[in-house]
């Protein structure tokens, strides 16, 4: 597995002081002199074969010259007008003034046009082409993957989807989901809604990109730093933008740009990273 490499940029405290970073032009050039070429709003539902479970999801994306951003936005938090008027605006209004789920596309852009996943050293991961199932199941085993845990310890599951949960139980883990927008996993394991109660009793956690665009992230970060607890991030929400917290608390990151694996039946890539000294 591919360490953090040496040249990255020193790791962030915060997602708002890595936001005062990127402004201050300490990771590339002044955002002022930079345009989102487009915005995109995207709504979907996904319901994989065999389960009862209809996923629905939103995200914004920003395209800034050869890169993309993404996050994941709640229903009804951004409307579609968004794509006009945020399309041509100067990316530090956006990181500035924008919805928060905005803010994270414009920075996951950003970071990801400074420093591209595929130039990262990260192992890139390749998810066969197929079903939605086939894929979905690749890509969760991949996440899993970067979980170095011993048998029966609790995992926090910050984002539920139920290949995930499969995927931890066969690493010999004990799932403790959490997520706000289901009651139950596929096979009734019930899902909380209390992080906190999550995040102080998991031996590891596993946290979804989507904390980046609901604000949560930062809270998940402390608490793994406070209690020395590794932090597995899965994103395609913000992935740029999560990697810069390695070496920062986030111990290990499954990042996959858009074009995300549901939006396509053909090969696309994700690249795992592990922080320097983990195996």
């Amino acid at each position: 597995m591919t360490s953090l490499p040496t040249t990255a940029p020193a790791p962030a405290s915060t997602v708002d002081a890595l936001i005062a970073a990127v402004l201050a032009g300490e990771h590339g050039p002044s955002p002022s002199e930079l345009v989102a070429t487009g915005v995109f709003w995207i709504h979907h539902g996904t319901r994989l074969a065999g389960g009862d479970t209809t996923y629905l999801n939103q995200y914004v994306l920003v395209r800034l010259g050869g890169a993309f951003g993404g996050c994941a936005f709640e229903a009804g938090e951004i409307d579609p007008a968004i794509c006009r008027d945020a399309s041509g605006a100067r990316l530090d209004l956006l990181l500035r003034e924008a919805p928060r789920p905005l803010r994270i596309a414009a920075l996951d852009a950003y970071l990801a046009g400074q420093l591209p996943h595929r130039d990262a050293g990260a192992e890139p991961i390749a998810l066969p082409a197929g079903t939605p199932e086939v894929r979905a199941l690749a890509r969760d085993a991949a996440v899993a993957g970067l979980l170095d845990i011993d048998a029966g310890a609790r995992v926090g599951l910050i984002g539920v989807v139920n290949p995930l949960v499969a995927a931890i139980r066969e690493r010999g883990g004990v799932p403790l989901p959490c997520d706000f927008n289901l009651e139950a996993t596929r096979w009734g394991d019930p899902v909380t809604t209390d992080m906190h109660e999550v995040l102080e009793r998991a031996d590891a956690v596993v946290a979804t990109g989507m904390t980046l665009g609901n604000g949560s992230f930062d809270t998940v970060l402390d608490r793994c730093r406070t209690r020395g607890v590794p932090l597995i991030v899965y994103a395609q929400s913000g992935s740029a933008v999560a990697r810069a917290f390695l070496g920062s608390g986030v111990t290990a990151l499954s990042a996959e740009p858009f074009p995300f694996s549901q939006f396509s039946a053909d090969p696309t890539t994700l690249y795992r990273y592990r922080t320097a000294g983990r195996a």
